[in-house]
Parts: C-alpha cells; structure tokens; sequence
C-alpha cells in the first residue's frame, strides 16, 4: 500500500478541471462532527458531485494520486463512520446533491433512489404509491439510504421485514479504482455470480461508494394497532413474543422492550412524555399491522388475556386510536433523547441470540458492579435480538466523573456478549469506535477474509481508510 497524500494544491486543481463547480462546497463543521461529540475530523476537500459519473471521476482521481475519500451520508453515524481524525485533509465526499428518486413501480413494488435520498423521503414516496418501505430508525429524518445502506441500519421493524439489506434489490456504485457497478435490477431471483450487492452493504464505504439503489416496496397494513404490556421480567417477554406470533402470526410488525430504568429517565427529563402503565420493572410495546379482515384491537385484547392467564403479563393498555398508538411509539423513541439528557458513561449497540436475552440482562450488572456504581438502561428490539445496553452516572455525578471507566465498561459488555455468542455490533456498524472489538472477538477466519477483500478490492487503501479495519 502507498502512502497517501492529502487533496490540495495540484490534486484539487485537477478537480476543478474535470467537475463542474456546483460539487465544490466550502467546508462546514457539520462535516467534521458526530453526533456523540467523540470524534473531529480534520479540514479537507469537500466535494457533493450530482451524478454517479462525478462520483467516479472523483474516485478515479483519488486511485491515481491515493488521496484518501472519506463517504459522507446524514451525518448521523454513531461509531465515527463518517469521520476521519487522522487523516490529513482528505476528501469529504457529501453524497446530498444526489437526492433524486428515479423510479416508482408499483407493479414490480420497488423504488430506485439516490444515494442521497433522505430516507424519509423514501418512505413518503412509497406511502404516495400506496406502498409500505419499513425501513424506521430514529434519525430516518436526516439519514440518507446511502448512509443506511452502508451501515447495513436495522430499526424497530426488523423482526417483520428485516435489515437495509434484506430490503435492497440491487445497487449501483463506484468501486476504488473508479469503475461503476451498475445493478440496479429489481430482479429477486438473479444466480450470475458473486452478489456484489451484499458485500458493499454494511461495508461502510470501505469497498465503494453506493450512489443508488433498488428498494423493496410492500403492501401498506390495511389496519394498524399497537399495546403495552407489562411483563414480568424479560424470560416472559420472550414467551409473549412467542405466544404473540403463533396467535397473530406475521401481522407482528415490531416487538420492544424497556426497562424501568428509561421510563425513571424520561419522567426526570421529558415529564411530558405519557407513561401509560407508569413505571414497571419491565414492559413491552407491541405493534401490529394486518390485512383487510384483521381487527389489531380484537387480536391484542385476546393476546393479553391469554397472556395475563399464563401469569407472563400483569398490566397492560391496548391502544383505542391511531393517536394513542402514536403515544405510545413517542414513549419508546424519546428514550434515546432522555438517555443522551442524563449522558450515558458507555452505550453499546450490541445483540445475542434470542433465547439469550434474559442471562444476558440478568448477569450483566454484576459485570458492571464490579468496576463501580452505576445505572443501566436496558432496551431494545427484543424479537431481533438487538439490545441497546447503557450504562449511566448515579445521581449526582457525570459521565465526565468516570472518563476512566470507560473502557472497562465498554470490555465488560462486550465480553459477556461474546461469552453468549453474540455481535459487539447490532445495528449502528463498527466505524472507527469498534474497530478493536472486531480484532478481539471477530472469528478470526472471517477478520482474514474481510482484509483480503479490502485488499483485492482497494489496494491502495484510499476508501474510508480506518473504518471497519484498522489502516495499514
């Protein structure tokens, strides 16, 4: 590998020959920052080219003189995916000018989009067609798929409709030495070779850069419903789980679980967010989507019944509108929000196996004991495996107060979750923050195949050098 340079003097020069001058943008801090404040990047080239064309001819450029090309989504990576402290003025490749949808078929049920596509925007273009595209995280808002693709991101619908990449049908993108991979094709049955498609998902920008993509659309719930029900401790969320599928069958959208922790934490900082079921140890929120003949309410007040009877629930709301459903999905999705007020010491976006989930919660403060007094926040998207397990200040103190526990906070997680076959990276991708973990616990064959591919792929290093594996 060659060393690499930065993007100045004559390299940028050679740009303003070749790009029209709308993919050249001053620098803003908004490109050099993360939400989560870890990280900074340094001054660079920033460019926004508008067609996948000037993608290549900017990637073309960078192969040539190994200035390295840092991809730039939404912004709202949490690992430091889209940021590049140690690079010396690199290119930032903003991925906003392309923001086109180009196609809707709702025969074919797909939808083609640009990378930069917010995906929002996703969402109320299949909505128009009357289509469902149930990819829903957070910071579906600001995110773009090119972003959410990379990242591979996975949400609260995952247990019915899968990860980003169980949603695309095909990609078009630009590979390190500047070629364009166009495969946009909405086939689903497609045997020619290599997938492609799935080795650039999830890759986070390190084997090319995606600039559009093939989307799944679905058939739109004709009636929607959602509950809450306390339970009586994680073990009994699994089997409501359970009992809710062989009841309800696939009409599950999404099945979450909180904990206590993060409804104390929402009444201490959102108090105007509703606690339906005030504050039990453990609750979950149910939220279904059915067909013409399905009645959401009939089939969750027959859950619970069954449910309370099996002694798995002991409290429970059933939404009576569309408004008090939306109540309720506000509860869950200003956890985050409550959690960043009261500023977590360590947050890990991690997962196990289902069946897992309760020796997990019930051994991991122990874990934490050992190193200090802390709380945690334990919830997540119960049916996928996917826990967002973080750990906070008591009362009185900061984050800022155990700067010097972080790590071993952060060891301590990872180990149980490897001790119980699971991933140190669910949903949010590995970045620049969790490159380390991938070398400790990654299955060594695999870790050797992942940096052959980069090598083959992009030998001289220039993509999103240091995320996912470390730069050498």
């Amino acid at each position: 590998m060659k060393d690499l340079t930065s993007a100045t003097g004559d390299f940028a020069e050679r740009l303003r020959r070749d790009l029209p001058a709308a993919a050249f943008r001053e620098m803003e801090p908004r490109y050099l920052e993360e939400p989560r404040g870890r990280w900074a990047g340094r001054d660079g080239l920033l460019l926004a080219p508008g067609t996948t064309e000037e993608v290549a001819t900017i990637v073309r450029a960078a192969a040539d003189a190994c200035v390295p090309v840092v991809p730039y989504g939404g912004g709202t990576g949490l690992v430091g995916g889209q940021i590049a402290a140690d690079l010396d003025a690199p290119i930032v490749l903003s991925l906003e000018r392309m923001n086109r949808i180009r196609k809707v078929d709702a025969t074919e049920n797909a939808i083609t989009v640009e990378a930069g596509v917010i995906l929002q925007s996703v969402q109320e273009a299949a909505e128009a067609a009357d289509r469902l595209f149930p990819l829903t995280i957070a910071a579906q808002g600001s995110a773009r798929i090119g972003g959410v693709l990379s990242t591979n991101a996975g949400g609260v619908n995952v247990l019915r409709y899968g990860n980003a990449r169980d949603l695309c049908l095909g990609i078009e993108a630009v590979l390190p030495d500047g070629s364009i991979l166009r495969g946009l094709s909405p086939l689903r049955k497609n045997n020619t070779g290599y997938d492609l498609r799935h080795l650039l998902i999830g890759a986070e920008g390190t084997l090319g850069i995606i600039t559009a993509a093939t989307l799944k659309l679905l058939p739109r719930p004709v009636h929607t419903g959602a509950a809450m029900m306390a339970v009586r401790d994680p073990a009994a969320a699994l089997d409501l789980l359970n009992l809710a599928r062989d009841r309800i069958g696939e009409g599950v959208s999404a099945f979450e679980l909180i904990g206590r922790m993060g409804l104390d934490f929402l009444a201490e900082t959102m108090p105007e967010v509703r606690l339906p079921l005030g504050t039990p140890d453990w609750s979950v929120l149910i939220d279904l989507g059915l067909g013409v003949s399905g009645d959401p309410q009939a089939a969750l007040e027959d859950l619970f019944a069954v449910a309370h009877e099996a002694a798995l629930v002991t409290d429970g709301v059933v939404a009576q509108s569309e408004g008090q459903r939306r109540d309720f999905w506000t509860l869950r999705e200003s956890i985050p929000e409550a959690n960043r007020r009261i500023g977590s010491v360590s947050s890990h976006d991690i997962s196990v196996p289902i069946a897992s989930i309760p020796a997990f919660i019930s051994e991991g403060p122990a874990a934490i004991a050992a190193i200090g007094e802390f709380r945690i926040n334990c919830f997540g998207h119960v049916g996928d495996g996917n826990l967002h397990y973080n750990v906070f200040p008591m009362p009185g103190r900061s984050r800022a107060d155990h700067d010097e526990d972080r790590k071993a906070i952060k060891t301590a997680v990872h180990d149980l979750v490897h001790a119980h076959h699971g991933s140190v990276s669910a949903e949010h991708g590995v970045g620049r923050l969790k490159v380390g973990d991938l070398e400790t616990y990654l299955d060594p064959g695999k870790l050797a195949a992942m940096r052959a591919i980069k090598r083959a792929l992009d030998p001289a290093g220039i993509l999103n050098p240091g995320a996912v594996l470390r730069a050498n």
